[in-house]
């Protein structure tokens, strides 16, 4: 399996963000193009892109939305998290875990 997914998680609630919107782009010498967007299943979840070449990514994340729809106030309005593709055959799983007041990323499987 190759491709770029993500997967997002509240730990102050312990379960999935579902609704969060969700942004790819890739970079373009200093520019960034946007290759795609949409909203984490129930699951959490975002199959963001099947097919990517080398270079570096970055997606971002609406917090402010997300935690606007759970009646909560968030200190980090959106999160980005580059990261670098250097083999387009492997997966690159990004996971996010938020919480109002921080979260955490890694590169998952």
């Amino acid at each position: 399996m190759s491709g770029i997914t993500t997967h997002v998680l509240d730990t102050s609630r312990g379960r999935p963000a579902q609704g969060v919107p969700v942004r790819l782009e890739v970079q373009e010498g200093a520019a960034w193009k946007e290759l795609g967007r949409g909203f984490t299943d129930a699951d959490g979840r975002l199959k963001a892109r099947e097919t990517v070449v080398a270079g570096t990514y970055r997606i971002t994340f609406d917090t402010a939305a997300w935690f606007k729809a759970c009646g909560v106030e968030g200190f980090y309005p959106e999160v980005t998290i580059p990261f670098v593709v250097k083999d387009p055959a492997a997966h690159y799983h990004v996971p996010l875990l938020i919480s109002p007041f921080g979260y955490s990323t890694y590169r998952g499987s």
